[in-house]
């Protein structure tokens, strides 16, 4: 087994070191092959000073910075730049700690090409932060609906910054990616939808920290880009060439 984890890192000068502690403290008490991509995201802090620091003690630490702002942006260059056979992505802030992989990986043995984190799920919780604001409750129980019907009909939670995927299913559906702000995610899932992979949500213990990105805005722009998708899915834009 050869894991890939990539960590997209937008201005996170001041939380990354810590999950670099983590994550590289779980993975290297583990028997497989690993390796960790962080992809600055157009960051304007020391976010890329910091990760070239820590690579001297960590040769498995790679460090790719992508100038294009999006987040979509990030995690498709490392997916694609990755090496192993499974690919996470996790996000800066630790949110969802890197041992929940062990719940992913019966799935994957299974058959399934892409298992993703969920707060919908039996067993999930939500900790440090306490409970979501109302209006980010509201938006995400309405905004899944809206999700569902548009793009990808199965998937209770598109949203959550933590997804495996195999090599295979990353090379194929990652270049076909045309957005790359906040629906990525949704974009990515609606792919692999029409390509017949199967996807398997697992519930996670999410860290509600205080410091979030995602804002009103945010939300309402992942439901226009869920538009987007479906646009796209009308004119067979996501149509493999046949040349």
């Amino acid at each position: 087994m050869y894991l890939s984890v990539i960590i997209p890192a937008y201005n996170e000068e001041r939380r990354i070191s810590v999950t670099l502690d983590h994550v590289v403290g779980y993975l290297s008490r583990q028997a497989y092959d690993w390796e960790i991509i962080v992809v600055n995201n157009a960051s304007t802090d020391g976010t890329s000073a910091l990760v070239k620091r820590r690579q001297n003690g960590t040769p498995n630490l790679r460090l790719i910075d992508e100038t294009r702002k999006g987040k979509g942006y990030a995690v498709a260059r490392g997916m694609l730049e990755a090496n192993g056979k499974f690919r996470l992505f996790m996000d800066a802030d630790n949110s969802t700690t890197i041992d929940h992989i062990e719940r992913m990986m019966p799935y994957i043995k299974e058959g399934c090409s892409i298992v993703i984190g969920s707060l919908t799920q039996p067993g999930a919780k939500i900790v440090s932060g306490g409970e979501e604001p109302l209006w980010k409750v509201l938006f995400g129980k309405l905004g899944n609906k809206w999700i569902q019907v548009f793009a990808v009909w199965g998937v209770n939670d598109t949203q959550r910054g933590f997804k495996i995927f195999t090599a295979q299913a990353a090379k194929d559906i990652f270049p076909r990616l045309t957005i790359f702000g906040w629906g990525f995610d949704v974009e990515v899932l609606a792919i692999a939808r029409l390509e017949g992979y199967k996807i398997k949500e697992i519930p996670v213990t999410w860290n509600n920290g205080p410091d979030s990105k995602v804002t009103l805005w945010a939300y309402i722009q992942c439901l226009l880009e869920t538009l987007q998708v479906f646009r796209n899915r009308l004119l067979g834009v996501y149509k493999k060439n046949k040349s």
